[in-house]
């Protein structure tokens, strides 16, 4: 049985897994509507004007961790029959999820010493677990692009 790793840390495919976690935050973000969504906007626009690049620099310093919290879910998913496949089972466990990839970038950006991507954070936070459980079906769907 693959691993989470397997599918998506093999040797060649971080550029692309980078590219399509990259386009799922560029287009989760362009989703957003109302007060917080402009909220969301103008901070992500702010990240991206300071340093271009930065998201995907990030996505790039995160990822492994990220693989590495959610294989236990895929192991999950594995071991269940979930109609609907992963974009289903991780829509279904959006909560837990969000709460275990929140606490990733908590746990970094604490550490930080950038005042204004800390201030960034600390801003988005609050909405954060909303944000993250909202993105669920997009995440499913390039787990599943990626063989999930």
């Amino acid at each position: 049985m693959k691993t989470l790793k397997d599918l998506l840390l093999a040797e060649g495919k971080r550029p692309t897994v980078l590219d399509d976690c990259t386009k799922l935050i560029d287009e989760e973000v362009d989703s957003k509507g109302g007060l917080s969504g402009m909220g969301i906007k103008m901070a992500f626009k702010t990240v991206k004007m300071l340093k271009p690049g930065m998201i995907r620099e990030s996505v790039d310093y995160l990822l492994d961790d990220f693989v590495e919290k959610l294989e236990p879910y895929f192991a999950d998913y594995q071991n269940q029959a979930v109609a609907g496949g992963i974009e289903k089972f991780v829509v279904g466990k959006a909560g837990p999820i969000a709460e275990t990839l929140l606490g990733i970038t908590d746990a970094r950006a604490a550490r930080s010493k950038n005042k204004v991507i800390k201030g960034a954070y600390e801003k988005l936070r609050p909405e954060g677990k909303r944000q993250v459980e909202a993105a669920m079906p997009r995440v499913g769907r390039m787990l599943a692009k990626h063989g999930a």
